[in-house]
């Protein structure tokens, strides 16, 4: 497990994130399928490749596909290839990206944005290996681990008629979950530290340092971004503030407003507006993008967060003109 670069860089010290740590290199030593979950920045492809580094695949080099970013009317010939005429345009036999994945490991990255119509072949593919180009008359069998990842809510969307019950069960045979930065206990100081001195040590200048106060907000933020925002966080203050002392002035606007949004202490029993007052729509914002951010994007749950129906929250998401 030391020699994997990938699973290091998914550092930790929170005993929760280390046992899913172990996890990742347990079943990285299996050919099994892998579905990982988690919110936006907590490191799934960094996941997906710790596991194909320690497998026996590793000398292939790993397929990814982002599901999230392939035209529709492309995505059936991008992942499975077509043949020869086809459609209109295809003038000679094309791969997909399944078949240069044979003998190797493919990522599906964000898989809720596979289209309906692709995951029959998909499961096809999981079930039997069988793969079938457009254009093709009959299957081929290939070789291949794939492992998906998602920041959403795939049994919700299975109930929504989004996803395929079928997909969804094979899928998640092996579930991962990362959890968000902020349930990652002692994790934000220990890996900003780290982060301030990789920079630092890089442009060869001095580490800027926090203020009790600063370091403060830092605690008490809810990163929704997770690791990456906290990673870039650290890249900017080394650029900005290189050996020097950083104030809360000094952090980005959306972490200000958060601690101001804290010290009102807007959903406090007894809460005294301040003399300055407080910025109520932005503090409404912020409370309906963490309620988001909290449940992985599950409206209804985050609807229940703030004790709203669900036809409350989605007209206030839509007022604020949050995705």
């Amino acid at each position: 497990m030391s020699s994997n670069r990938y699973l290091e860089a998914l550092r930790s010290q929170s005993p929760r994130f280390e046992a899913t740590l172990r996890s990742i290199g347990l079943v990285a030593a299996t050919d099994a399928t892998v579905l990982i979950t988690g919110e936006t920045g907590t490191g799934k492809e960094l996941a997906a490749r710790a596991i194909h580094a320690g497998s026996s695949r590793a000398s292939r080099s790993l397929v990814t596909v982002n599901c999230a970013t392939i035209p529709a009317d492309l995505a059936e010939s991008t992942l499975f290839g077509h043949r020869r005429g086809a459609f209109t345009g295809a003038l000679q036999d094309q791969p997909g990206l399944v078949d240069q994945a044979d003998g190797s490991t493919l990522f599906l990255d964000e898989l809720g944005e596979l289209p309906l119509s692709l995951q029959a072949k998909l499961l096809r593919l999981l079930e039997n290996g069988e793969t079938r180009a457009v254009g093709e008359t009959g299957t081929r069998r290939v070789n291949l681990r794939v492992v998906a990842a998602t920041h959403r809510d795939l049994a919700g969307m299975v109930e929504a008629g989004e996803f395929r019950a079928r997909s969804y069960f094979r899928l998640a045979g092996v579930p991962i979950e990362l959890i968000p930065l902020r349930d990652r206990q002692g994790d934000v100081e220990w890996l900003f530290t780290q982060f301030l001195e990789e920079n630092a040590r890089a442009g060869g200048v001095a580490v800027p340092r926090l203020t009790a106060r600063a370091s403060g907000v830092l605690r008490r933020y809810r990163w929704p971004g997770n690791i990456r925002e906290l990673r870039q966080l650290a890249e900017r203050l080394v650029i900005f503030h290189a050996g020097s002392v950083v104030d809360v002035e000094g952090l980005p606007p959306a972490m200000r407003s958060a601690a101001q949004s804290q010290r009102g202490g807007a959903l406090a029993p007894g809460f005294v507006l301040p003399e300055g007052g407080v910025d109520l729509e932005a503090i409404e914002s912020d409370l309906l993008r963490q309620a988001l951010a909290q449940t992985g994007g599950n409206k209804s749950r985050a609807a229940r967060l703030l004790s709203l129906s669900r036809d409350t929250f989605l007209y206030r998401l839509k007022k604020f003109a949050i995705e």
